[in-house]
C-alpha cells in the first residue's frame, strides 16, 4: 500500500486573532490535532471530521472537532490538486454557542 499523501498546512491571517481568544494552555492541543488529522486524508469523513453542507461564514468546506467535550472546532478547506489544507478559523463551542474570534454563532 503506498504511503498516504502529505498535505501542507496554511493558516489564514485571521486564525491568529481566533487563537488570541482561546486560553494559551490549549494551543499545543490545537496544533497537535491539526497536524495529526489534517496532514493526511483531510477529506475523509470520520466521527469528528465532516464536510459542511452549507459553507460557514468564513467559507469553510470542512470541520474538525476535538478536545474535551469536542469543544474545539477547526474550519478548513482542501485543495487536493495542490495537496494543501488552509485553516480558515478556529473556534470554541460551549452550550450551543460557537465563538470564533470575537464573533458568536448559534442559539
Amino acid at each position: 500500500m503506498p504511503p498516504a499523501q502529505r498535505f501542507k498546512l496554511f493558516f489564514a491571517p485571521e486564525v491568529v486573532d481566533d487563537l488570541d481568544i482561546i486560553e494559551r494552555k490549549h494551543h499545543s492541543l490545537i496544533r497537535r490535532h491539526i497536524r495529526l488529522h489534517l496532514t493526511t486524508q483531510p477529506e475523509v469523513e470520520t466521527r469528528n471530521r465532516k464536510a459542511l453542507e452549507v459553507p460557514e461564514p468564513f467559507g469553510a468546506q470542512w470541520e474538525l472537532r476535538f478536545g474535551p467535550l469536542n469543544r474545539f472546532r477547526v474550519f478548513y478547506e482542501v485543495d487536493a490538486e495542490m495537496a494543501t489544507v488552509t485553516i480558515l478559523a478556529i473556534g470554541v463551542k460551549d452550550r450551543g454557542v460557537l465563538s470564533v474570534g470575537r464573533e458568536e454563532f448559534g442559539r
